[in-house]
């Protein structure tokens, strides 16, 4: 045990320290609303996505490119850039759009007024209804396809806003949190593992969004692409069917184009800070 896990009293009443919070200290803060002027880009699709190409963002841009290789053309869309380190996040514009200032957030302008919605799940579940596709209709199905999305929305931050943050991302390492985060990212490792040894995709034997819900983070995990040398210390190589999964999820092309809008870090392969038109993945092939 470090000095950092032992000989700390809280406060009576606790007070924001502007300090602290190690990366990401200078965007978090305990109050909502704007703290700035700043209209958002419109460009001329209906669909209009604001976001950063984090597992949450990517979620939706996967979607939307499976939607297109389905030949569904009024799925195209403009996805604009939020640097969340920038606080593009806290702009009025992206407020209106979402008012818990977390991407992504989407507008739909093929309606009247147009139809503002937010959270990832919310957004693969507007999609996929309005599309007809990747949800499944039967009633007997859909049930567990939902389930399994939900699934998603509740566990992830365990595995980002705890595991992730205290693994690679906080001012110093602490045995307890990470031992804490560590065993709950593992044991829901172990579900989808157990789901996944006998199914060939999450919800059963289709491809829905609840894959595409969980691959960016639980796929892109084993696979040893989110915190650093995450993958080894969490032995993600003995998940052997989730893995297998994550790497045929990978294999589809919409994902590999899907997963790089709005991507700022990385190899420049794997980076597309806005997508306009199909013809801007020229310039980044995604399969490379």
């Amino acid at each position: 045990m470090t000095e950092n896990d032992e000989g700390y009293t809280p406060p009576e009443v606790w007070t924001w320290d502007r300090d602290s919070g190690g990366k990401f200290a200078s965007i978090n803060r305990p109050v909502a609303g704007p703290t700035h002027e700043a209209e958002l880009p419109v460009g001329e699709h209906p669909l209009q996505l604001y976001s950063l190409g984090t597992p949450n963002g990517q979620k939706v841009t996967i979607l939307l490119e499976e939607l297109l290789a389905e030949g569904i053309e009024d799925a195209e869309y403009n996805a604009h850039l939020i640097d969340i380190l920038e606080g593009d996040q806290f702009s009025t514009g992206f407020v209106e759009v979402n008012p818990n200032s977390k991407i992504p957030a989407m507008m739909d302008h093929s309606t009247s007024p147009p139809t503002r919605v937010f959270e990832s799940g919310a957004i693969l579940l507007y999609l996929a209804e309005r599309f007809d596709e990747f949800l499944p209709a039967d009633p007997s199905r859909r049930p567990e396809c939902l389930s399994w999305l939900f699934w998603q929305m509740g566990s992830a931050p365990y595995v980002g806003g705890g595991f992730g943050h205290f693994y690679a991302y906080a001012p110093s390492k602490m045995e307890y949190p990470i031992n804490r985060f560590t065993m709950e990212t593992k044991r829901q490792l172990d579900v989808l593992d157990r789901r996944l040894a006998d199914h060939d995709y999450v919800s059963g034997e289709d491809y829905t969004i609840a894959d595409m819900a969980i691959w960016p983070w639980y796929g892109q995990l084993v696979r040893g692409e989110l915190y650093d040398d995450a993958a080894r210390f969490l032995d993600a190589s003995s998940y052997e069917h989730l893995l297998e999964w994550a790497e045929r999820i990978w294999e589809r092309p919409a994902v590999k184009r899907g997963s790089m809008v709005n991507r700022t870090w990385g190899s420049e392969e794997r980076q597309l800070r806005e997508r306009h038109d199909a013809s801007d993945f020229e310039d980044a092939p995604a399969d490379q």
